[in-house]
């Protein structure tokens, strides 16, 4: 299998078999799609939903909107050989990890599922929200994905002792 590894503002399409797209995700959102028919599939990472109304994007972070994410991630798979119509999804991510940050990953997730809603776009799955970081991969051309979340901790470790100073005549070295 190649493994084909996106992050957040980037997107992949495939429309081979035995090609794996993967990417990590925290308050982000992932939208996997494929067409069942043509076989070609997506994902795209993208970092907030949609730019406040007066904030000034530089089309260079257009990308990391999941308003313009979806439509390269559409138009792309479109130009392989995908309908819209046929189109079915899987959405991943969203998860409010850091609390001093708000509701930004509730904000991704709702995000994500309005665009899907308003676009006619079935939702095959969907793995959003909560507070855990997550691995995902998606098997593009046959519509099949893996989400594996990531610990909500790092295990402690036992701490490190720290070193004993040295004395010598009146420079105290550590």
């Amino acid at each position: 299998m190649r493994r084909v590894s996106i992050v957040q503002g980037e997107n992949a399409i495939v429309a081979e078999p035995h090609v794996i797209i993967s990417t990590l995700l925290g308050s982000c959102v992932a939208a996997c799609l494929y067409d069942p028919v043509a076989r070609v599939g997506g994902m795209n990472h993208f970092l907030l939903g949609e730019p406040g109304a007066d904030h000034r994007v530089s089309p260079g972070d257009m990308q990391r909107y999941g308003v313009h994410a979806m439509e390269l991630l559409i138009n792309g798979m479109m130009a392989r050989g995908a309908m819209r119509t046929r189109l079915r999804a899987h959405l991943y991510g969203g998860a409010n990890i850091v609390s001093g940050l708000g509701s930004i990953g509730s904000s991704n997730a709702a995000f994500a599922r309005r665009f899907m809603q308003t676009e006619g776009i079935e939702v095959a799955h969907t793995d959003l929200g909560g507070t855990s970081a997550r691995k995902v991969e998606f098997l593009p051309h046959e519509g099949r994905s893996r989400c594996t979340r990531v610990a909500d901790r790092v295990p402690e470790r036992p701490p490190v002792p720290l070193p004993q100073p040295v004395h010598g005549g009146e420079l105290e070295l550590f």
